[in-house]
């Protein structure tokens, strides 16, 4: 298992050349709540933004992501799909249970890799908060019902 916050800025690797792909910068996540694939920052000077799809990813290291070659990149469609932190953004939407509690705003994402099923989100509850009480992981194995406003969840 492992959250968006530990990939975030990890540099991808293809295992053919041992070259640089670039360096992860976000996720992309369906409506219904699954990884679809890492988006990948690439070039020095004008970087430019590639999608990986989770099952081209061979491996996660704690160091680096593992790729077969350069071929699984793919320039980003026009989609619908969220993102933790650039396009229809997660990080920050508020959280409720199915039972109408708010539980607090997403700060983080926990997914298995070799799926990409999230099974858990990180809630804060603000600053003052976090440093108090800390923040709060909350675990779920149904999809969630993500909305404009507002994330819907099943708490285990």
């Amino acid at each position: 298992m492992r959250t968006f916050s530990l990939l975030k800025g990890l540099p991808v690797f293809e295992l053919k050349t041992g070259n640089k792909a670039g360096d992860i910068c976000d996720l992309s996540i369906t409506g219904t709540g699954k990884v679809q694939g890492l988006l990948l920052r690439k070039g020095a000077l004008l970087k430019k933004t590639y999608i990986i799809n989770i099952e081209d990813v061979t491996s996660f290291g704690w160091d680096g992501v593992m790729i077969e070659d350069s071929s699984v990149l793919q320039a980003i469609p026009k989609h619908e799909d969220y993102t933790c932190e650039t396009h229809n953004r997660l990080t920050g939407k508020m959280i409720m249970s199915q039972e109408g509690e708010r539980l607090g705003l997403l700060e983080d994402v926990y997914f298995r890799e070799e799926l990409g099923t999230i099974v858990g989100y990180e809630l804060s509850d603000g600053f003052f908060s976090d440093v108090l009480e800390g923040k709060r992981v909350i675990k779920t194995d149904d999809p969630p019902a993500i909305g404009k406003d507002a994330i819907i969840v099943n708490v285990k």
